[in-house]
């Protein structure tokens, strides 16, 4: 058997400087040299140990990953003409706050769904800022890069939990007891409740409880045997199209899966139900009696 090709993939900026012709190039090549080592001076200075080897050869791969991510971004894959024309005319430093920028907002946006208040400390933001620097960008020139694919794949993520924290701060904000504005949450639970308390109908929007208003819960299903897709339609009526389709997931998924949902008809105890509760909802739920 044939081993599997190995495609080359090295990074962007690599293969721009590539294209510079064998003959006469001017003074380009020594300007854009003397741009990249200024680059990598300043991250060294900011991100790494500029008083040794090793600190400035990490600098010098994040400069040239992160150079390369802001080319990636510009300029059309694959066309590295253009790739060093545009080195040539807007400066490495220029494709370098492009890259930084795109960390820099990729950092911005929470990468799970459980937020506290540590995650808009300062000091908190920037060391998760310069790990995802260093994790995206750090490139060696002569090795196979992979830095736009994870960028890629963080993004999508990232937007993921963000449209999940969104709904939950919705929901939140639109509590039926009114709003609650506690710094630490957690985004599944409060779609968890608010998808389990929505069987009951009535539209009422649930994203806290206590052991109570749940027992009440569970009378009032067992007694009453409601609709549970007219509940949920109710609730999906109330929200925010821009939210919809994170709870419409939810809805589809606890339909089939959820065990309060599917126990909740049965003659489970209410201390069994209780801890299922838990499972979904977590810091959501209040386990005092109230």
């Amino acid at each position: 058997m044939l081993p599997a090709l190995v495609v080359e993939r090295l990074p962007r900026l690599v293969r721009a400087i590539r294209c510079f012709g064998a003959g006469d190039n001017g003074d380009e090549p020594a300007i854009l040299a003397d741009e990249l080592a200024g680059i990598t001076a300043m991250v060294a200075e900011k991100f790494t140990n500029d008083r040794t080897a090793e600190g400035i050869q990490r600098a010098y791969f994040l400069t040239v990953g992160c150079v390369s991510l802001g080319i990636e971004h510009d300029v059309e894959d694959g066309d590295e003409e253009a790739a060093l024309d545009y080195l040539v005319e807007e400066g490495a430093e220029h494709a370098f706050q492009v890259g930084f920028r795109m960390i820099r907002d990729l950092a911005a946006l929470p990468e799970d769904s459980l937020v506290g208040e540590y995650d808009n400390d300062p000091v908190y933001m920037q060391r998760r800022l310069k790990e995802l620097f260093v994790d995206i960008c750090s490139a060696d020139p002569n090795q196979n890069w992979s830095g736009p694919e994870r960028y890629e794949l963080q993004l999508v993520q990232r937007k993921g939990v963000q449209a999940i924290v969104r709904a939950a701060n919705w929901l939140r904000r639109h509590h039926y007891e009114g709003p609650i504005n506690d710094a630490d949450l957690n985004a599944e639970g409060v779609i968890a409740l608010a998808v389990i308390f929505a069987i009951e109908g009535g539209g009422r929007i649930v994203a806290r409880t206590g052991q109570k208003d749940f027992e009440r819960l569970v009378s009032s299903v067992r007694k009453n045997k409601p609709d549970y897709e007219a509940g949920w339609a109710e609730l999906m009526a109330k929200v925010p199209a821009q939210h919809q389709a994170v709870l419409a997931e939810r809805i589809a998924s606890y339909r089939e899966h959820c065990t309060v949902i599917q126990k909740i008809q049965s003659r489970a105890s209410m201390k069994t139900l209780f801890a299922e509760l838990e499972n979904y909802a977590g810091s959501e739920l209040d386990a005092d009696y109230a």
